[in-house]
């Protein structure tokens, strides 16, 4: 873990911030991880302003949620997130979940800009750029999942995103490619009546919302992915084990490595700049230029996948929830992850043979 050196800043979300006789935040992420480039969104609305609530870099610092973001006894950074609470904008899923913001706390640089995201090499624009590429580097352990979903057969179903890749949304001038896309998820999922979970990545073909060929294609990295039903067993990861990953964007390339005690290490690599997937094949499906033009940004936490909406289609499995915390928690619908490890870094060359 990156230890911080202590700091206070006024928050406007104080009543859910405890201080220590030294006047720092006890339970706060930042005291014991750098998080110096990121904001949090969390599934409350405790400013009362009828949206969830983000956190911006500066609030950040010394800022904890008591039920949803947190340190624990043994300096973990943990992310909960509840079936049903309040979502962003056009999502039904709730998220505990960081945002990358490569221009930390300068108000000058908008949100939305290429000054605070990172780029491939092979966009022409890409020296507008905070970056070419970047690293993020995760340790970790998903503590729980929902249990608990009225159509259990939709891939979603008891599954957590603990990882990301995210386009912003912007509209570009070269038709075809998507908006606000994402081409990494990293999942965890684990049946309810299984001992063991599995762990895959997709990634999202980049294409506009209403092209029928939009679709997140599924990799496996240990156990199943989201359409399978069969118990991966000693294959999966157990609640509670440590995993790592490193996802490494480098010039046109996205290198992943996953990283499990008594597990195999699982490597993988797709250029986000054309269509070739990430088993060397053309997929014909895709954008010729992937993800070329796009504005990205890295996200960590805990992105509950366990929608309680009833809604007919893929990503609706209805959990179940009452939006009631204490409820919800006794019931076992939500889920959380604990980090012992955030890192984020450039992006560097693969090693050969490694």
């Amino acid at each position: 873990m990156q230890i911080r050196p202590k700091k206070f800043t006024t928050l406007l979300f104080s009543s859910f911030v405890l201080f220590s006789s030294q006047g720092v935040a006890a339970d706060a992420p930042s005291e014991q991880f750098d998080l110096s480039q990121w904001y949090i969104t969390l599934p409350v609305d405790d400013n009362n302003d009828g949206k969830v609530d983000n956190i911006s870099v500066e609030d950040l610092q010394g800022f904890y949620h008591p039920n949803f973001f947190y340190l624990d006894d043994e300096g973990n950074m943990v992310f909960t997130a509840p079936n049903k609470a309040l979502t962003t904008k056009n999502s039904t899923n709730t998220r505990s979940e960081l945002r990358q913001m490569l221009k930390g706390d300068d108000g000058r640089i908008k949100t939305q800009s290429p000054k605070n995201s990172f780029t491939v090499a092979s966009n022409p624009i890409a020296k507008r750029f905070a970056s070419i590429g970047g690293k993020m580097e995760a340790t970790l352990k998903v503590e729980h999942v929902a249990k608990r979903a009225k159509y259990p057969d939709r891939p979603p179903a008891f599954s957590v995103v603990i990882g990301q890749i995210h386009a912003t949304k912007w509209d570009k001038k070269v038709q075809g490619f998507g908006w606000g896309n994402e081409p990494l998820k990293i999942y965890y999922k684990k049946w309810p009546e299984h001992e063991t979970g599995s762990v895959f990545w997709t990634y999202e073909r980049n294409l506009p919302k209403d092209d029928p060929n939009r679709t997140d294609i599924a990799y496996p990295v240990w156990g199943n992915t989201w359409k399978e039903p069969a118990n991966p067993g000693d294959e999966g990861i157990a609640l509670g084990d440590e995993m790592s990953y490193t996802v490494n964007v480098h010039e046109d390339t996205m290198y992943l490595t996953f990283e499990a005690e008594g597990h195999e290490t699982v490597k993988y690599e797709i250029n986000l700049a054309n269509a070739v997937d990430a088993n060397g094949e053309l997929d014909k499906f895709d954008h010729p230029y992937g993800y070329t033009l796009d504005w990205n940004y890295f996200k960590a936490g805990a992105y509950n996948q366990c929608s309680t909406s009833e809604k007919a289609g893929f990503w609706y499995p209805a959990c179940l929830g009452t939006g009631n915390w204490e409820e919800d928690k006794a019931n076992g619908d939500y889920a959380r992850v604990s980090f012992s490890k955030l890192t984020l870094s450039e992006s560097t060359p693969p090693v050969a043979g490694k």
